[in-house]
């Protein structure tokens, strides 16, 4: 909107943090317009090298892995909370106030066992994911399954309702569920 900072890349050079994509850009690469897309500031937010090169770019790789086996992955991500450590330290902004560094970062993944499946074909059985991490150094050796939460917890963080498609038993089934299908291939 007229009168907002309008974010560039450079305003994060030096900041201690990476331009973490929520979108990552390997997961959009089919054309042209869907790479350019990703690199979209609005796409971008202040991450903790340690969080983007670690945990959180280990779940992206075992996402993709998932759908190499053929499954179809509906994935949701944000942010919550104000203020990350960095390599420079705790900031709570950037940019003199015009960005807001993140405190956690999160991620919600519902899997389906193939392409092309509606709505209907999810059940109480249907593996998700969620995740909240934390925007801050010195998590990058550990494993992005140390942060699985429920969908539950994610909602109470964002004040979000996610899934709100689904009929209310199924959805509170889903939301509540910590699972994971599989282990990490980090």
């Amino acid at each position: 909107p007229q009168g907002w900072y309008q974010v560039k890349p450079s305003d994060y050079t030096g900041s201690g943090f990476d331009r973490g994509h929520l979108i990552p850009a390997a997961d959009r690469n089919k054309t042209e317009a869907d790479s350019k897309a990703v690199f979209l500031m609005t796409n971008i937010l202040p991450q903790a090298p340690d969080n983007n090169q670690g945990p959180w770019e280990n779940l992206e790789s075992d996402c993709r892995a998932l759908v190499r086996q053929g499954k179809e992955l509906y994935i949701i991500a944000g942010s919550a909370g104000v203020g990350g450590t960095g390599m420079k330290g705790k900031r709570t902004t950037l940019v003199k106030g015009a960005v807001t560094v993140p405190a956690t970062l999160w991620k919600i993944v519902v899997i389906l066992d193939r392409p092309g499946l509606t709505l209907e074909s999810i059940t109480e059985t249907t593996p998700v994911i969620a995740v909240v991490m934390p925007n801050q150094q010195g998590i990058k050796g550990r494993s992005w399954t140390s942060y699985r939460t429920s969908i539950d917890a994610v909602e109470e963080l964002t004040g979000y309702d996610f899934l709100s498609n689904l009929v209310e038993p199924l959805q509170a089934v889903l939301e509540a569920k910590p699972v994971l299908p599989a282990q990490s291939t980090q």
